[in-house]
């Protein structure tokens, strides 16, 4: 982003790595379209603790609560093909000096895009936690029907 906006700068980079980048990203912004599509909710309960800012970034509580809303809100203001064409505008300014900067506002998209990193972030974190403590949870079950199940053989054995 500071490439395509700076006058007289440019990515020294080589162009499959940006290409890359851009792939990437696209693939990142049409991900995030399906998991909007989808009625699913990833809130977690933090009412009663109180987030640090440094923990929320750009997101606000209520999108660091349900991160879903991110995605929401970013196709709500934007269209994929609105995102593609800020990506597309970000590759091309990056790529080398021109004296125009974009015509459109790139500011906007770029957030929303920077939010959804987030988002996606703390639904990965949230779905690793949640099979760690189905493990955990399946892990004291099993321990449980273990202990029971030797329990009623041990009193018949001493009868």
């Amino acid at each position: 982003m500071n490439y395509a906006v700076k006058r007289n700068s440019w990515i020294n980079e080589d162009p499959a790595v940006i290409f890359q980048f851009h792939q990437s990203m696209r693939s990142f912004i049409r991900a995030g379209y399906l998991i909007m599509l989808k009625d699913r909710k990833w809130a977690i309960d933090t009412q009663q603790e109180k987030i640090s800012p440094w923990v929320l970034g750009l997101l606000s509580e209520k999108e660091y609560r349900n991160p879903l809303l991110v995605f929401k809100k970013a196709f709500r203001e934007y269209t994929l093909k609105e995102f593609d064409y800020f990506m597309s505008g970000i590759v091309y300014f990056s790529m080398g000096v021109y004296e125009n900067l974009p015509e459109r506002n790139i500011v906007m998209p770029y957030i929303h895009t920077v939010k959804m990193l987030d988002a996606a972030h703390l639904i990965l974190q949230r779905r690793r936690e949640k099979k760690i403590e189905q493990s955990e949870q399946n892990t004291a079950t099993s321990l449980v029907v273990k202990c029971t199940s030797k329990t009623p053989a041990s009193s018949s054995q001493q009868s």
